[in-house]
C-alpha cells in the first residue's frame, strides 16, 4: 500500500515538472540595480515631501538666531512658542480660524452634496439631452477657474454678497471634478439592487439615501477631502471678494501676517504658516487609512 502511494506521488510530481513549488508561486525576481533604483526613488520623493515640512515645524519652534545660523541646525537647539504667542497677537487669527472652519465646512457640505445629486442623476436617472448636459459639465474642467472670476464677482456685487459668507461660499459649491469621481465609482454599482428597491415602491430620494450614498461611502470620503482641503487652502477668490480682516480666511491672514512682520521676523512668519496647514495634515492623516480601506473594499466588493 506504501509502494502504491510513493509510485501515484512520483507520478503527480512527475506530471506538475520538476521543482514545481506547491506554496505560493512567485513572479520572477526583479534585478538587484532596478529594486535600488525603486527605493532610491521613494526616497527621493519623500525627502521632497517631508524635508521642507520638517524645516516649517522645526523653524516655527526655533528661536530667531537659530533661523539664521549657518551652517543649517535641523535640530532645534532649543524650543520655544513665543513665534506663535507673536503671530497669534500680530493678526487676529481667532477670527481667520472662525472664517475658514465656516466657509471650509459648509463649503464642502453644500459642494459634496451637489455632486451626489449630480452623480446619481447622470447614472440612474433618464432624461433628454443628458449625454449633451454631462458633456457640457465634464468640458468644465478644461476652462481655468480665472476665467469666471470678473463675472463671479459682478455677480456677488450686484446681489450684496460682498464681505459676507455667502459671497464667499456660494460661487463655489458646484464641482465637476467631485461630480465625476462619484459619478465614475456609482457606474460600478450593480443597478439589480436599485431595481429591487424599486419594485418596492422606493423612490428615487430614498435609493440614493439608502442604497446608492453607503455603497459608494469610499469615494464620497475621498471626494469630500479633496474638496476640503482645496477650500481651506483656497486663495484667489476669498481675497478678492473680501476687503475686512472680519471676514479673512486663513490663507489671506498669513499674508496679512507678512506685510505686519515684513521678511525679517521669518519665526513668527513660519508659526501663522503651521496655523494655516496642520489642521489640513491632521485630518488628511486621521483620514488615511479608512480612505485606503473603503477603496479596497469597494475594488474587492
Amino acid at each position: 500500500m506504501s509502494a502504491l502511494t510513493l509510485n501515484s506521488r512520483k507520478a503527480s510530481e512527475a506530471a506538475d515538472g520538476p521543482g514545481i513549488n506547491r506554496g505560493r508561486r512567485r513572479g520572477p525576481r526583479r534585478p538587484a540595480w532596478m529594486t535600488g533604483l525603486l527605493i532610491a526613488g521613494v526616497l527621493t520623493t519623500l525627502a521632497v515631501f517631508l524635508i521642507p515640512l520638517f524645516w516649517l515645524f522645526s523653524s516655527s519652534l526655533k528661536p530667531h538666531g537659530d533661523i539664521y545660523s549657518w551652517p543649517l541646525q535641523w535640530i532645534p537647539t532649543s524650543l520655544t512658542v513665543d513665534n506663535f504667542v507673536e503671530a497669534w497677537n500680530s493678526a487676529p487669527f481667532d477670527r481667520f480660524f472662525l472664517n475658514s472652519i465656516v466657509t471650509t465646512a459648509v463649503g464642502t457640505f453644500l459642494e459634496i452634496s451637489l455632486a451626489i445629486l449630480c452623480a446619481y442623476a447622470f447614472v440612474f436617472v433618464d432624461f433628454r439631452f443628458k449625454k449633451f448636459a454631462f458633456a457640457l459639465i465634464i468640458a468644465s474642467l478644461m476652462l481655468p477657474g480665472h476665467v469666471t472670476l470678473i463675472v463671479n464677482y459682478i455677480t456677488v456685487a450686484n446681489l450684496g454678497w460682498l464681505n459676507s459668507y455667502a459671497g464667499i461660499i456660494l460661487p463655489g459649491i458646484a464641482s465637476a471634478f467631485a461630480m465625476f469621481l462619484l459619478y465614475q465609482f456609482m457606474r460600478t454599482l450593480d443597478k439589480d439592487i436599485l431595481q429591487a428597491a424599486e419594485i418596492d415602491g422606493a423612490g428615487h430620494i430614498r435609493r440614493m439615501l439608502t442604497i446608492v450614498v453607503p455603497l459608494s461611502s469610499p469615494m464620497i470620503l475621498t471626494a469630500t477631502l479633496i474638496v476640503m482641503v482645496g477650500k481651506w487652502n483656497e486663495y484667489v477668490w476669498p481675497l478678492i471678494v473680501t476687503s475686512t480682516s472680519t471676514m479673512r480666511t486663513l490663507p489671506i491672514g498669513l499674508l496679512f501676517l507678512r506685510s505686519q512682520e515684513g521678511y525679517s521676523n521669518w519665526g513668527v512668519i513660519l508659526a501663522g504658516a503651521v496655523f494655516v496647514s496642520l489642521p489640513m495634515l491632521i485630518l488628511f492623516f486621521l483620514a488615511q487609512k479608512r480612505i485606503i480601506g473603503g477603496l479596497a473594499a469597494g475594488a474587492m466588493k
